[in-house]
C-alpha cells in the first residue's frame, strides 16, 4: 500500500468518503410526570415521522435541576429526555422542517394527561 493518501482505497468510516447523510438533532428538551402517574409515553408520542424524522426519548434518572419555575421539587417527578432526529441529505436544510415538527409534537404532548408537562427548544446540531 503506498504512504499516499489519495492512492488508499475508501473504507467505510474512513473520513476522505464524503456521507451521503448525517445524523441531525432538530429538537431537544425535557418531558416530566408525577412519580405516581403510571403513564406510557409511547401511547402519545409517535416514535417516528415522515419524512425520516425520530422521535426518541429517555426516561433520566434524575433532573439536571432540582426545582421546576413553579417551585415542584423534580425529585417528585419522573423525568424524561427527548430529542428529535433527522437523517438530512448533503443538499437539504436541516431546520426546513423545524416549524411543522414543533406543532406536530406539541399536538402530541397537549394530549397527553393531566400532570405532564414538557420543555422542548431549537437544537441544530450534527450527531456523530
Amino acid at each position: 500500500m503506498s504512504a499516499n493518501d489519495d492512492e488508499r482505497p475508501e473504507a467505510i468510516g474512513d473520513d476522505r468518503t464524503p456521507r451521503t447523510t448525517r445524523p441531525v438533532k432538530l429538537l431537544q428538551g425535557y418531558v416530566w410526570h408525577p412519580r405516581d402517574l403510571d403513564i406510557d409515553l409511547g401511547d402519545y408520542l409517535p416514535a417516528r415521522l415522515d419524512p425520516d424524522v425520530h422521535v426518541l426519548w429517555d426516561v433520566m434518572p434524575a433532573a439536571p435541576f432540582t426545582f421546576f419555575d413553579d417551585g415542584t421539587l423534580s425529585a417528585t417527578q419522573r423525568v424524561y429526555q427527548l430529542t428529535a432526529l433527522r437523517f438530512v441529505g448533503p443538499d437539504e436544510e436541516p431546520g426546513a422542517l423545524l416549524p411543522w415538527l414543533a406543532e406536530t409534537l406539541q399536538a402530541a404532548l397537549e394530549t397527553t394527561p393531566e400532570g405532564v408537562g414538557w420543555q422542548v427548544m431549537e437544537d441544530l446540531r450534527e450527531l456523530g
